[in-house]
């Protein structure tokens, strides 16, 4: 009853989209480069209204439960039956808060950093933020990819327009791996919309009767767009290139949400429409995962650019969602997705310290730095915090959902799990000798001697990310208990064969 009371009052699912949108258009129409403060304080407003319309989608929500909840459903395109459709449930519900959230972070990271088209930076992440909470709220399949499709447009102008020395390079890169793995998908939900009688809504498509042929060719044109977004090995290589040149923001909205759409178009699309497929090529992900974790951990260690070891290493905890995906049992599943959130705020801080750094060195080689502790200790206190949440340290967020992955994969089968386990190791070697050689040891650099400590911005979100991060850490049934029943009935839902 709360979350039809809640979805009685207000359109908060609308509001959650179209608050940021409309924020970032204002900011862009009244921001003006000689007097950027009006634009950041506009775009801060923004931000944090975005946020708080979408907390009575939390306290409204019914986690006993597992229908969509705070339904919204209007005609669009009528000639092609495609509504304005949205709703969520205890599976999507965390990624529009987890978007809203990181939008406050990003605008609040740039308030001092950026300093050439500051309206324009700032509205990019305002109307990206709207973007993407679409993707997550979207119950119609047109709909879902107008949005899903949208969020490169942003995403492709931050990086390009206030990224590195090859910032061109790797928004064109970005831009065409994402675009050609999305138009099989388009494929796919033309061929869905003819099978279901004309109609684009996703839960129609969740119970069509499609024969085994069908669904193998439907999970392959998905799995193109899903698998680059995530990204999954190997189709991973944009990745460390879009981190590098992007700006601080832009990759800390890259790792902590842009990534998680490709996921969650698995848990939306390919398990609940193609199950008996999704069982069939399950060895396959696995395999993939499995290389992710281990391959791609690996290659995270020999890296002498900070930016580009935690991109592999996104990578690598990405490998742990599409891993949990595919085991079909409840700890495998509702791991990945507490994964997916925590990867949120620790990638995201991970990128937030790099960026620090950089904003005072402007240098991205940890061999530039060394003996940062003596200088900066308050920062170093937050950067070993997060590496060893990025490590899987127990009491943080880091460790919650790959125990959780590791534990499905024994379930599973006991080989999996011994894999999969084997990313605890290799997470420590790579963040921890990062560490020991940005913040440890004689300083030799004497830039680093010259480096200022956190200003009061900066402990301020260093501050909020790891609170986050150790509540989630410490208390992470909150988080468990809204998605459980809709991971249940996911579940449930996918091992029943269709044929």
């Amino acid at each position: 009853m709360a979350s039809d009371m809640a979805s009685s009052t207000l359109p908060w699912l609308t509001l959650a989209i179209f608050v940021p949108i409309i924020a970032g258009l204002f900011v862009l129409l009244l921001g003006r480069d000689d007097n950027p403060g009006p634009a950041r304080a506009l775009s801060l407003v923004g931000a944090v209204a975005g946020f708080l319309v979408t907390i009575p989608l939390y306290l409204g929500f019914d986690s006993s439960t597992a229908a969509m909840q705070f339904v919204e459903k209007a005609s669009w395109i009528e000639a092609f039956a495609v509504n304005y459709h949205l709703g969520v449930d205890g599976i999507s519900l965390w990624f529009v808060l987890l978007t809203a959230f990181i939008t406050i972070i990003v605008v609040m990271a740039g308030w001092e950093v950026i300093t050439s088209r500051v309206s324009q930076y700032m509205a990019a992440f305002l109307i990206l933020s709207g973007l993407m909470v679409g993707v997550f709220a979207s119950l119609d399949g047109m709909l879902f990819y107008v949005f899903f499709e949208a969020t490169l447009i942003p995403m492709y102008l931050i990086v390009g327009v206030w990224g590195g020395p090859n910032r061109v390079y790797a928004a064109f890169k970005f831009f065409l791996y994402t675009l050609m793995g999305s138009l099989l998908t388009l494929v796919a939900f033309i061929y869905l919309w003819h099978a279901s009688g004309g109609s684009f809504d996703i839960q129609t498509w969740h119970t069509l009767p499609l024969g085994y042929t069908p669904q193998i060719l439907i999970f392959l044109a998905l799995f193109a767009a899903f698998a680059v977004k995530v990204p999954m090995w190997p189709v991973h290589t944009w990745l460390p290139d879009a981190h590098v040149e992007a700006p601080t923001g832009g990759s800390v909205v890259l790792a902590a949400i842009m990534l998680k759409l490709g996921a969650y178009g698995f848990l939306r699309f390919s398990l609940p429409i193609a199950p008996d497929a999704s069982h069939s090529l399950a060895g396959i992900i696995i395999a993939l995962s499995l290389i992710a974790v281990i391959y791609i951990g690996l290659v995270a260690i020999v890296q002498d650019d900070m930016k580009k070891l935690v991109a592999y290493s996104s990578v690598a905890h990405m490998g742990f969602v599409t891993l949990g995906f595919f085991l079909f049992n409840t700890a495998g599943v509702e791991g990945a997705i507490v994964q997916m959130i925590s990867h949120g705020f620790v990638s995201g801080a991970m990128f937030l310290c790099i960026g620090v750094l950089y904003d005072r060195l402007h240098s991205r080689r940890i061999a530039d730095y060394g003996g940062v502790v003596n200088v900066m200790p308050r920062f170093v206190t937050f950067f070993v915090l997060f590496s060893m949440a990025n490590a899987g340290l127990p009491a943080t967020s880091g460790f919650v959902g790959e125990f959780m992955v590791i534990m499905g994969a024994v379930e599973y089968n006991f080989w999996i799990g011994l894999l999969a386990a084997t990313a605890l190791i290799l997470g420590a070697s790579y963040s921890l000798w990062m560490v020991k050689r940005v913040a440890y040891g004689e300083i030799t650099n004497p830039h680093v001697a010259e480096m200022q400590d956190l200003s009061g911005r900066e402990f301020l979100i260093m501050g909020i990310m790891a609170i986050a991060v150790l509540y989630m850490g410490i208390h992470p049934k909150p988080f468990t208990d809204v998605m459980h029943v809709s991971v249940e009935a996911l579940l449930q839902h996918v091992s029943i064969s269709k044929l």
